[in-house]
């Protein structure tokens, strides 16, 4: 009897470990004002056999949680609420059999319009980017995951070229280096990335010596990306339609810009505005979005000297990709429609990269963010 009860108990435990490698949890932000707006942060299933996704579920209401971010851990979640004026930051428990979020508490992210918001790789600090007021903050994360008091703010200052859009600072995005030293902050405004230098312990970043990496004037860089190994980084210009990639120099966090490639197909002559960029974790693709042209652009990553080479546009299905993400696995992409209210999924080529409409989607009010637990 006991090796019988035995052998069930195995069994019962590699069901259960099948079972959860089959699924992963995703959650997504939105925009919740609006006609077609949702109600905040709402959670699905991935499938990641088939690549279907399960009905979402509202995991909590609260307002334009337009950036999210899951703690390394997968017991917590932080939130930007972007709004006009002051923005807050909110960290959330995620609720180990529900999935649903248990609001924890809330400050002040620092300036307007919060757009995102980061975790630094010692699981010590929520680093968030203002796009509004062009500005950056750090705030410590507590034991019970909470947030604490901030702890720095960074004001950025200056101007670039175009009289509409960079009059001032738009801080658009807060990233960290491999080797949590550095914070490189994209600056719409200012056609640069700032980068700081990180203290963990202190909550604190600092100007960098050299403290910016430039872009072409004009250019709006948005979101920041490291490659898989750490040598090159990659930024998608939201105003040039472009993608600047980078050689990385982790001692100094020096930049230096190794190519500008063109997001946009040659005969493209509409309005058009880049948001996300991400690569795949075997570190051989990388992908953006086209707002616009409403496509996610393909490209080839070369090993040895980082730069890119363009494999495809897709567009099936796909209108104002604001965000998209990868699943672990790196199987499929999720691709979130904000002007569609729909998340859809595509099959990943592994041997070219290319996407693959599976047919899958959801609707979801205005989705604007896409991360897994």
């Amino acid at each position: 009897m006991r090796f019988r009860a035995l052998i069930t108990a195995i069994i019962s435990l590699l069901v259960f470990s099948t079972v959860y490698a089959e699924s992963i949890d995703v959650y997504f932000g939105t925009y919740t004002s609006g006609n077609n707006g949702s109600k905040g942060i709402y959670r699905s299933v991935l499938d990641t056999n088939t690549g279907i996704l399960s009905a979402p579920v509202l995991a909590a209401e609260t307002k334009n949680p337009s950036f999210l971010e899951i703690h390394p851990n997968g017991r917590f979640l932080y939130a930007v609420s972007e709004s006009g004026g002051a923005g807050t930051v909110s960290a959330y428990a995620i609720d180990p059999d529900t999935k649903n979020l248990t609001l924890l508490n809330s400050q002040p992210s620092g300036g307007s319009g919060p757009c995102h918001v980061n975790i630094d790789h010692a699981e010590k600090n929520v680093l968030v980017a203002n796009y509004g007021s062009g500005s950056a903050l750090v705030i410590p994360i507590k034991s019970d995951g909470s947030l604490a008091e901030p702890t720095c703010f960074v004001q950025h200052e200056g101007a670039s070229v175009n009289p509409q859009r960079q009059k001032g600072p738009h801080a658009h995005s807060i990233n960290l280096s491999p080797d949590n030293r550095f914070a490189f902050v994209a600056d719409l405004g200012l056609d640069k990335v700032m980068i700081y230098k990180l203290d963990i312990d202190k909550g604190t970043i600092i100007p960098n010596d050299p403290a910016f990496a430039k872009v072409k004037p004009g250019s709006g860089p948005r979101h920041f990306t490291f490659g898989t190994d750490g040598k090159y980084a990659y930024i998608i210009n939201e105003m040039g339609g472009t993608i600047t990639a980078f050689a990385y120099e982790p001692t100094s966090g020096i930049l230096t810009e190794i190519q500008n490639i063109s997001a946009l197909p040659d005969d493209f002559a509409g309005s058009n505005s880049c948001a996300e960029v991400r690569v795949h974790p075997n570190g051989r693709f990388l992908y953006g979005s086209n707002r616009g042209h409403d496509s996610i652009a393909v490209y080839r990553i070369d090993p040895a000297k980082g730069t890119l080479t363009f494999i495809e546009h897709e567009k099936a299905d796909i209108k104002t990709p604001r965000n998209f993400n990868i699943d672990p696995t790196g199987k499929f992409c999720l691709v979130a429609n904000q002007g569609a209210d729909t998340v859809v999924v595509f099959k990943i080529d592994q041997k070219t990269g290319a996407l693959e409409p599976t047919g899958h989607k959801i609707s979801i009010g205005r989705p604007v963010c896409i991360c897994f637990l």
